[in-house]
């Protein structure tokens, strides 16, 4: 009888937790399933590059997957059962149920709308591939030239603000935030980074709060009408409402209430990685939604599975960030050092070397879902005992 590990979503997370896990346990002991709703690897870093016209290579999760007795799911999670232990999914061919002895749920986030009147209708956003692909298709329309407001002040509508002045420099680009433009960054990289939007001729407005969303505007809390041909909304991330519904424990945004182990507070036989974890990091604050966070979890939860199955003791990995990436177009970019607060410091690489230093990790998130244990021995690892269906652990 084998162990059924189901694994919701093929992001980052999702993936390399697969990966690690294939590749350590023996198939005839274990059966890995892994469900996504399209059939490619996404690399959601390089999204921003797609929106503003750039070609992607694709990498299609069973060629990531050969060889590893992975079981592919091209399905979306309608609804997840853990008393029954049971995901409810639906495919081209109708609805299906798949039972499972351990869950990993790494469905991921998209962009979040916080409510603000306009935006499901008429902004667009890099969160997803549909959704770059539906902003690139509405830049081709403008032929070269209108204005483009983006919305928010992090990471995502940097990187968004800067490729779109660059790939597309008839374009006028406009960004708006809450906030200050990198807040958190130290004052070489703050200078660095305005120098760039200057650079670029990006109009940033700071402290500026978006209350509606129309199809040519955007509408300020203080009145101020921004006139866009395309609103690219980057104002944060919301996580898929499966979890909340499910009946696990979760925060008030849906985000899976795990412990260090990654496991949920509620079910333990229920993992979470990824944007849809929330686990206090290393520094003492949560882990903020990011590609960097799914790394950190996708492995520590592999790692406790493979210590469950295997009676094994189970490693820590580490839950801390050495720094911020952030790309200013192809050609630069920003490496921020933080302290063990995750505080920034004084320094930080800048120019062509930190494009260079970006360039390789983008490079390196494919190549680590078809290399996920590197590094690690290379034996397989026996499972000292399978639950059976009703959860108690039998003699293997």
């Amino acid at each position: 009888m084998k162990h059924r590990i189901v694994i919701l979503g093929a992001g980052y997370a999702g993936a390399y937790a697969a990966g690690l896990l294939a590749r350590r346990l023996h198939r005839d002991e274990v059966e890995i399933t892994v469900v996504n709703g399209e059939p490619d690897f996404v690399e959601r870093m390089r999204l921003h590059q797609l929106a503003a016209g750039h070609e992607l290579r694709r990498h299609e999760l069973t060629e990531l997957f050969a060889g590893t007795g992975i079981r592919l799911n091209i399905a979306h999670v309608d609804a997840v059962d853990p008393r029954e232990r049971t995901v409810t999914v639906t495919a081209g061919d109708g609805i299906d149920r798949l039972e499972y002895d351990t869950l990993v749920y790494a469905l991921g986030s998209t962009a979040a709308a916080h409510d603000v009147p306009g935006v499901a209708e008429h902004a667009f956003h890099v969160a997803g591939r549909p959704s770059a692909l539906r902003l690139r298709r509405r830049l081709d329309d403008l032929e070269g030239n209108g204005t483009v407001l983006v919305v928010g002040g992090n990471l995502t509508a940097i990187e968004a603000a800067t490729e779109l002045a660059e790939s597309r420099p008839g374009l006028r680009v406009t960004l708006a935030t809450s906030g200050e433009l990198g807040g958190w960054l130290g004052s070489a990289a703050s200078r660095h980074l305005w120098r760039a939007f200057d650079r670029f001729g990006i109009a940033v407005h700071e402290h500026t709060t978006v209350e509606k969303v129309e199809a040519k505007s955007a509408v300020a809390a203080d009145g101020t009408v921004f006139p866009a041909d395309a609103t690219v909304w980057a104002a944060g991330f919301a996580v898929h409402p499966v979890a909340a519904a499910s009946g696990l424990a979760v925060q008030e945004n849906g985000r899976i209430r795990v412990d260090r182990m990654m496991r949920s507070v509620s079910h333990p036989d229920v993992y979470a990685a990824g944007d849809s974890a929330f686990v206090i990091g290393d520094s003492g604050r949560p882990l903020p939604m990011s590609c960097a966070s799914a790394g950190f979890t996708a492995k520590q939860a592999a790692a406790a599975i493979l210590g469950d199955l295997t009676g094994r003791p189970v490693s820590r990995t580490a839950l801390s960030y050495v720094g911020n990436h952030i790309s200013l177009g192809r050609k630069d970019a920003l490496f921020q050092l933080v302290d063990s607060d995750e505080r920034s410091r004084p320094g930080a690489l800048r120019g062509r070397p930190a494009a260079g230093v970006k360039a390789a990790i983008l490079a390196a998130g494919p190549w680590s879902l078809r290399h996920p244990t590197y590094g690690l021995p290379a034996r397989r690892l026996r499972v000292a005992g399978v639950p059976d269906r009703s959860g108690e652990r039998v003699a293997a």
